[in-house]
């Protein structure tokens, strides 16, 4: 089922929703069925599979020569969420992105979530790769978000890369896109972000998921600047709590926020992580009443593959 029909079928209740990363390379699917043990309870409609792109290291000869090798740290997006699909007869929303994939490679998985029977996409443009200062596309892949959503719209009219409409078979995905309630970092200015953002919406794109937050009010400020930008699908908010004080420093630097300052000195005067984890419990706790109260369509937990701090959370909401 499309994320646009469960949120309609809610009829306005707030639902839970939940992010998972592929297991690391060498361990098995039982890392994610162990994480989704613990999270059914709560009965998500849909459930996230990130999609994570190949790196680089440097291999050292015994000549002294270094080898750059590339290498994919996770496996199997496509496979986890046919996994999760089959076991828990809930639906799975595959991440897509630009970087490490070329355009036939892109269309062959879209082709593999289609025959799967999964319905819904997120697009993402994605990361560097580390040690690169900025994206630098794929040979033969998408430069942007917009690309890309370009090729998933594309193939729901009919369109592959090498045949004609009439020809091949129209696919019928979900489109979901990123927004960014505290501007993307490469924007030069909000107004810009929020160009682009209906550009996507124009493009095909149905829903909209927003990076982390620690302020409501900047989720409801860009609730109500998409709407007055004539933005008006469903915005379902991200969320994560603060597990540890390195978070203070790791997470503004990552994902380009802001931590109020109350949160900030709240965790900074923790003695014990068992203490920070409780503040950030507390916190997101009292955020999720007020997205709750607000009308969020879905609540959004990035898990981080560790549902125990999420679990804490959604029990005192559920």
């Amino acid at each position: 089922m499309k994320i646009i029909d469960h949120i309609q079928n809610a009829k306005g209740k707030t639902l839970f929703s939940f992010e998972l990363l592929p297991p690391a390379k060498g361990q098995s699917i039982q890392s994610i069925y162990k994480t989704m043990d613990e999270l059914m309870e709560f009965k998500p409609p849909f459930i996230d599979v990130t999609y994570h792109r190949e790196d680089y290291l440097y291999k050292e000869h015994a000549n002294g020569l270094l080898e750059r090798v590339s290498y994919r740290k996770r496996p199997g997006t496509v496979a986890i969420c046919a996994a999760i699909m089959n076991k828990y007869k809930v639906d799975a929303v595959p991440h897509l992105i630009c970087g490490g994939f070329t355009k036939e490679e892109t269309e062959n998985a879209l082709i593999d979530l289609n025959f799967l029977g999964i319905d819904n996409v997120l697009v993402l443009r994605g990361d560097a790769r580390r040690g690169d200062a900025d994206f630098i596309p794929t040979e033969g892949g998408h430069s942007f978000a917009t690309d890309l959503l370009e090729q998933v719209a594309n193939m729901n009219q009919g369109r592959y890369l090498h045949e004609d409409i009439e020809t091949s078979e129209k696919t019928n995905f979900c489109i979901g896109v990123a927004g960014y309630p505290e501007k993307h970092f490469e924007s030069p200015n909000f107004n810009t972000d929020f160009k682009f953002l209906k550009k996507k919406i124009e493009m095909g794109a149905e829903f909209i998921v927003t990076q982390m937050f620690f302020n409501v009010q900047k989720y409801k400020d860009f609730v109500t600047k998409c709407r007055e930008h004539d933005i008006n699908v469903p915005i379902i908010p991200g969320l994560k709590p603060i597990t540890s004080k390195k978070q203070l420093v790791t997470l503004p630097r990552v994902f380009h926020l802001d931590i109020p300052e109350e949160l900030s000195d709240a965790i900074a005067d923790c003695h014990t992580n068992a203490d920070v984890r409780q503040v950030g419990q507390e916190w997101l706790v009292q955020q999720c009443k007020e997205l709750i109260e607000f009308g969020a369509p879905v609540l959004h937990f990035y898990t981080m593959s560790n549902p125990g701090p999420t679990k804490k959370i959604v029990e005192q909401l559920f």
